[in-house]
Formats: C-alpha cells, structure tokens, sequence
C-alpha cells in the first residue's frame, strides 16, 4: 500500500495547496507526496514541503489520516512556516512539469482564502478541506481525523 505525507499549511487565513492541470483535469491537492522506503511520515511532509513549496516547516500536529480505498493512505500534518520562500520549490514535479504533456501537466503553488474552500468540488482530498474550514473557526481537534474516500 503506497503510503502518502502531506501538510497543511495556514497563513493570514489562506491554507497553501498545489493547482494541478493534467490530463485535462483542473484541480487543487494539498502539498505532500510518497513516503520513501526507510521514511517517517513526517520526514516526508518536511522534504516534501522543500521540494513542491520551497519551504522549510516544523510539524505541530498530525491532522488527518485518510484511506483511498485499497491503495492508498494519506497522512496530513499542521505545520508552520520556518523558513525558504513559497513557490521556489525545486522538486522532479518542477523539472519535469510538462503543460503539453497529459501526465505530467504542471504543478503551482497557490494560496487558496479559507472561506473559498467550500466553492470548490475539485480540492483533493475533500475531507481535508472539509477539515481545514471547521478546525479554523471552531479549533484543531486534539486527535486525527480518520476518513475513507473513494479515489478519484
């Protein structure tokens, strides 16, 4: 099972995601990627948050775990910000980012207002920001949510 770090990342009330276009789908994810053989979760949240955003972080809390059927499971973290500068990232999704090619298409790194969240169908996963509107007005749950998705 393909195990998957990602981050939340909330500054002046904008949570950082990832704009996708590829194979003529138009979509936002949160930061994160694979977990590397001999990884910890988190390990691959912070090199993965260099590598898409730029950024340096520290981990705060574990925020939600969701299972994608049997393939996949995805594990979110509450970071903050501690230093490098957003949109620099230098990772292979930069380098081989193709607009004209269908499989790679591009990645951006975007600042997304809390309160638009709820407009979209199309942010990934969906429970997460589900997550990220509640917890900002109501506060973080102390434990992890725990969710199943269909994948997409």
């Amino acid at each position: 099972m393909r195990i998957r770090a990602g981050i939340v990342l909330i500054k002046d009330n904008k949570v950082a995601l990832i704009e996708r276009h590829r194979a003529g789908l138009d979509y936002f994810v949160f930061p994160g990627g694979g977990v590397d053989e001999g990884e910890s979760p988190e390990g691959a949240a912070i090199r993965e948050a260099l590598e898409e955003l730029g950024i340096e972080i520290a981990i705060k809390q574990k925020v939600a775990e969701v299972q994608l059927g049997r393939r996949s499971r995805q594990i979110y973290f509450l970071v903050e910000q501690t230093g490098g500068e957003f949109g620099t990232g230098k990772g292979e999704e930069f380098t081989d980012s193709d607009p004209d090619h269908p499989q790679q298409g591009t990645y951006i790194p975007i600042w997304m207002p809390i309160d638009e969240l709820p407009q979209y169908t199309n942010i990934y996963p969906a429970d997460v920001s589900r997550l990220v509107v509640k917890s900002v007005k109501e506060g973080w749950l102390p434990d992890p949510i725990r969710t199943f998705e269909e994948p997409k």
